[in-house]
């Protein structure tokens, strides 16, 4: 204690208390508050009675003696902050190329322990903004599970230690496992050790782990049989990566767990993380001999969205892509097929399986599916989102429908409540941009009658040619041009699949309108016209009263214009004005700029 304090105590300017304190904070010492950070300390004023600290934002900031003993924390001089005030570009600069010993000076400062957001809290703002240190620390973790001296924990609500003496990162991952007491902990440090298994140059480490991995199967496969089944994943794989290591003959295997459980195979797999999934599935060809391509249709047909994908891999991979078509094309004829089946087919629908996925029946099957899961109160909405955000989803689903199953898919999406209302009408107007003859099933005109077209049989067969072109080569042509142009890479991008797209949309509509065309259209070879009046079959001459010129035409089906042979459609104007009147009579004949009168001069059979 300085003279000076001494004197402040004597004269009642300091109590014995707060001058101890204040002994501690010399000129030159480093300190914390909490509301202004960290500092040090530039002087005392001992007239006033005053401690000045310059804090790294505000230089020469007094404080009363008696709140400067009481709220300044006095720090080492290789504190982190302490090292920060003096030199921030060099500990910044540490930071950076090697991010492990910061944060073991961290860890030295905070007692040899602290979690994720203490460590934060000494680095933030001074060395990092927020945004900066999250960046930086995924790199430090990497580094830090590297370090001998640090240990990191395995979960995030534990610590991170500094160690007295340094541990290998073997040894550590070993007694990681050692000593987690609960199944799920010795999980967790099992993935921890799996990751990191190059770095076991020997192998005989692992022996114990292996056989602490079946002992703790064997008890938990009965009543734990998802952690059981973890475990021998795990087992299986530390062994295929060493082969000096080997299962013991009685412990649990994959395969036999898969017996066992083949009731609720598909919920057991469900339970699975993704990693340990993908190969547990590998084992259902050894679990069921010849039978296991059925079982993984089953497990198709009833796992949840992690389960499928790697069902449908598998069966894929294997070969089995008739047997497994076959099983998805009934499951959409019957409706039987899940949510998370049509979503997983809708994704792969430019696949092997597009001639399964691309109709109208699957899109009753999305529906149904959606329908079903929303009387159960299911809230996966993983098929709802896709068919909202794939703008091109529901028109690939009805592409090679024909015009009734059109109008049933219309009237589906029309009646199911799984879209709340203003997506429904997003999805019908995707459908109504392509095909606006739709529009009259929204607006409930749908029922009205159509009216035949009456068309010469050479038009018919025409008509009739360019379907079946537009169906049997245009069509496969453009889909195989899309599925080209979905290779190239991202669609966002991709001016081939845009262009692809956009034709496709154009022959869909071409092939729609020549199908309703057809649909009404009645063929005749025009015998047995009169020629009493102007109709249909007939040729007709006209003088302009205005003028006195002569105009000649035939007038034959809705298919038949050739203005080159004077050959007009019944449907015209002209034709329409014509039709019905005899030989002498006046009438408004349509042209270019507005109307004219006419006189009907003759009226003959039209020449075949």
């Amino acid at each position: 204690m300085t003279e000076d304090i001494k004197k402040a105590i004597e004269a009642g300017k300091l109590t014995q208390s707060a001058g101890t304190a204040l002994a501690r904070l010399a000129p030159g010492t480093y300190v914390q508050h909490k509301s202004w950070g960290y500092g040090v300390i530039a002087s005392h004023d001992f007239m006033l009675g005053n401690t000045i600290i310059d804090f790294r934002n505000k230089k020469g900031h007094p404080m009363k003696f008696e709140y400067a003993a009481e709220s300044l924390v006095p720090l080492a001089e290789d504190h982190i902050a302490a090292r920060t005030y003096r030199d921030i570009d060099g500990v910044r600069k540490m930071a950076q190329s090697d991010p492990a010993a910061v944060v073991r000076i961290v860890l030295e400062c905070l007692g040899g322990r602290a979690s994720q957001e203490q460590l934060m809290a000494q680095l933030v703002p001074d060395v990092f903004a927020e945004p900066a240190f999250k960046k930086w620390w995924e790199g430090a973790k990497r580094a830090l599970k590297a370090d001998p001296l640090v240990g990191v924990p395995q979960k995030k609500n534990e610590h991170f230690i500094l160690r007295q003496e340094a541990l290998s990162q073997t040894d550590e991952l070993v007694a990681g496992f050692r000593n987690a007491r609960t199944l799920k902990d010795q999980i967790l440090a099992l993935d921890n050790l799996t990751k990191s298994l190059a770095a076991f140059t020997d192998p005989s480490v692992l022996v114990p782990i292996v056989s602490a991995i079946e002992d703790a199967a064997k008890k938990a496969v009965k009543l734990q049989t998802s952690e059981a089944l973890q475990l021998i994943v795990v087992r299986d794989e530390i062994v295929s990566r060493f082969p000096a290591l080997t299962a013991s003959p009685d412990a649990p295997t994959v395969a036999g767990i898969f017996r066992d459980e083949e009731t609720k195979l598909s919920t057991l797999l469900g339970e699975l993380p993704v990693s340990k999934l993908k190969k547990a599935v590998l084992s259902l060809p050894e679990a069921f001999g010849e039978h296991w391509a059925p079982k993984a249709v089953s497990i198709f047909m009833r796992g949840n969205s992690k389960v499928v994908p790697e069902a449908a891999r598998l069966l894929v991979e294997k070969g089995m892509t008739a047997e497994f078509g076959t099983a998805l094309d009934r499951a959409i004829r019957d409706q039987s097929i899940t949510a998370e089946g049509v979503h997983w087919l809708c994704e792969e629908r430019s696949g092997v399986f597009s001639e399964v996925a691309l109709t109208p029946r699957t899109l009753s099957a999305a529906l149904g599916a959606m329908e079903r899961d929303q009387f159960k109160e299911k809230r996966d909405r993983r098929l709802h989102d896709l068919l909202m955000n794939d703008k091109e989803l529901v028109l690939d689903l009805i592409e090679s429908a024909e015009a009734d199953e059109l109008r049933e898919a219309m009237r589906k999406l029309i009646m199911t409540p799984v879209f709340e209302e203003l997506n429904k009408r997003s999805l019908l107007g995707r459908i109504v941009r392509v095909y606006p003859e739709l529009e009259e099933i929204i607006t409930g005109r749908d029922e009205k009658p159509k009216t035949e077209l009456i068309v010469s049989w050479e038009s018919l067969e025409r008509r009739k040619a360019e379907l079946d072109e537009l169906v049997n080569k245009k069509i496969p042509q453009n889909r195989q041009d899309i599925q080209i142009a979905r290779d190239y890479g991202d669609l966002r991008e991709n001016f081939e699949y845009k262009s692809a797209k956009e034709q496709q949309r154009v022959l869909t509509r071409q092939k729609t309108e020549l199908e309703r065309d057809l649909a009404r259209a009645r063929g005749t070879d025009f015998r047995d016209v009169k020629a009493d009046v102007v109709g249909i079959g007939t040729t007709v001459v006209i003088k302009r009263i205005k003028d006195g010129v002569k105009e000649t035409y035939t007038i034959l089906g809705a298919w038949d214009t050739d203005p080159t042979k004077h050959i007009i459609s019944y449907l015209s104007q002209m034709a329409q004005a014509l039709i019905g009147r005899a030989v002498g009579d006046r009438v408004s004949a349509p042209t270019e700029t507005g109307e004219h009168e006419v006189e009907v001069i003759s009226i003959d059979v039209a020449a075949r």
